[in-house]
């Protein structure tokens, strides 16, 4: 199997990659690049691209593959902020930030509320090898939470509750309890079996999986 080139600062990011592709017989190494310029894009693809193509050179094997992964999470109420900003915004704003710009969004029924805080994580998951740039697209459906909640993960984890799914792993209705659940916990208080079943990151690399042909 390969041997991957994960191109992230995040050491979060790194072990999911591991926890999914480790069992698959790949080996995940993580790949620092200093001076990899952030591009001002729309597209969470075109950020992608961009940075596969800054980094290929630093490769110590041109047969190694190369791996990207760009996330954002659209607000709904914020008009889809902070979506491919996601990054500056957690070092400005943090956490704590965001649920201040959504203070007024509140109703005593949850249904009503988690309208009200819809949110979507999109991910995605780019791959370069010998033979090409194959790109994995995921997301995940949620709302904000109310409060910031758990201490694992990473980014804006502590503050996104995902949407319950039933049992095809589709997201079910909003106020409607799913066949899988956080039971109104963010990402960040549960643990990375179960994030997984929900995670934007890990449908971006089955997605990815598929695109390179590889057994999931």
């Amino acid at each position: 199997m390969a041997r991957i080139h994960f191109l992230t600062g995040n050491e979060g990011k790194v072990a999911e990659a591991v926890h999914h592709l480790g069992p698959l017989g790949h080996e995940v190494v993580h790949l620092s690049v200093e001076g990899i310029v952030e591009p001002q894009a729309e597209e969470l693809e075109t950020v992608a691209r961009s940075k596969l193509d800054q980094a290929k050179a630093h490769l110590p094997d041109p047969n190694d593959w190369l791996l990207v992964e760009d996330a954002g999470l659209f607000v709904e109420a914020l008009d889809g902020f902070p979506g491919v900003y996601s990054s500056y915004a957690l070092s400005t704003l943090g956490c704590h930030g965001l649920l201040r710009l959504l203070d007024h969004l509140h109703s005593e029924d949850l249904h009503v509320e988690a309208g009200l805080r819809r949110a979507e994580f999109k991910a995605v998951a780019a791959m370069m090898t010998p033979d090409g740039v194959f790109i994995g697209e995921g997301s995940c459906l949620g709302r904000i939470a109310p409060a910031v909640d758990g201490e694992g993960g990473f980014g804006f984890d502590p503050v996104f509750i995902p949407r319950d799914l039933d049992l095809s792993g589709a997201p079910a209705e909003i106020g409607v309890q799913g066949e899988v659940s956080t039971h109104g916990r963010t990402f960040a208080a549960v643990d990375m079996d179960l994030k997984g079943k929900f995670s934007h990151r890990t449908r971006a690399l089955k997605d990815l999986l598929t695109q390179l042909g590889t057994p999931e």
